[in-house]
């Protein structure tokens, strides 16, 4: 059975994928200030996953002093472990049907210096890599004061809870459940991916729709606040890529389903 590192306890990644990988894998997962703890054991572990990051990693120009991956990384010597880094859509243009191979154009500080650390790793571990670059991740966090910056789900539930939600007009962008990130992580692992691959549904997802599916279970009286029409920032990611190298279910009734089961954790 493959032996899998996870970092990064107290996040809400780490702490998905451990729940899930310890039913299917032998799992570890310890918190990034405790690698160097780990010097000798990562060497023994198929897989690392990091999930921890530094918050002057996601605000500020890149140093190596703030990048978790590549302290990480020099801790690994071993030919058989193999290197799993979880990268972002935001390296890309916003634009529909994003592939692997299209132009990269980071815009943001988080972005770019998820981009060099995607060149250092492939220095560091060449074909004993596996990229993930990620789109939007739709999960239930336990504590949401404690996240580094705010995503999608912390936005929405930020003012939902206030009874306030935006009308999007016909904005999209692409998203994925945890509980299907998760699964598909799985299957790459099963099917010894390695290489660079989008992490998506792969498919347009209208944020009106998606804030329907989150609100379902809200009982206070809501607000509708008209947003400026942008198209320019709609994207999706193409994942045909991964699908065809995995070939597992992956649909947008199956988002549906995970959203409405994630407004009764939010709301009730």
């Amino acid at each position: 059975m493959k032996k899998i590192l996870v970092i990064g306890k107290r996040g809400f990644l780490g702490k998905n994928i451990h729940k899930y990988f310890n039913k299917k894998f032998k799992s570890k997962i310890i918190h990034f200030k405790d690698i160097n703890k780990f010097k000798k054991e990562i060497n023994n572990f198929n897989y690392v996953i990091n999930t921890s990051i530094n918050k002057n990693y996601i605000n500020k120009r890149y140093l190596k002093k703030y990048d978790n991956d590549l302290k990480i990384s020099k801790l690994i010597n071993s030919t058989e472990t193999i290197y799993i880094f979880l990268s972002s859509r935001k390296v890309y243009e916003e634009k529909a049907n994003i592939k692997e191979e299209n132009k990269l154009f980071p815009k943001t500080n988080y972005s770019k210096n998820k981009l060099i650390t995607e060149r250092n790793l492939r220095k560091k571990f060449g074909k004993k890599l596996l990229i993930l670059r990620i789109s939007n991740i739709i999960g239930y966090k336990e504590n949401i004061k404690n996240h580094l910056h705010e995503t999608f789900i912390d936005y929405f539930y930020k003012y939902a809870k206030r009874g306030i939600i935006f009308d999007n007009f016909k904005n999209f962008k692409d998203f994925i459940s945890v509980q299907k990130f998760c699964q598909l992580l799985e299957m790459a692992i099963k099917k010894n991916l390695r290489g660079t691959f989008n992490f998506s549904i792969g498919r347009k997802v209208y944020l009106n729709d998606i804030v329907g599916w989150l609100n379902r279970f809200n009982k206070k009286k809501i607000k509708v606040i008209k947003l400026k029409e942008n198209k320019n920032k709609s994207f999706y990611l193409n994942n045909s890529k991964l699908m065809k190298r995995i070939r597992v279910k992956n649909t947008l009734n199956e988002l549906r389903k995970d959203c409405i089961n994630l407004s009764k954790k939010l709301f009730n």
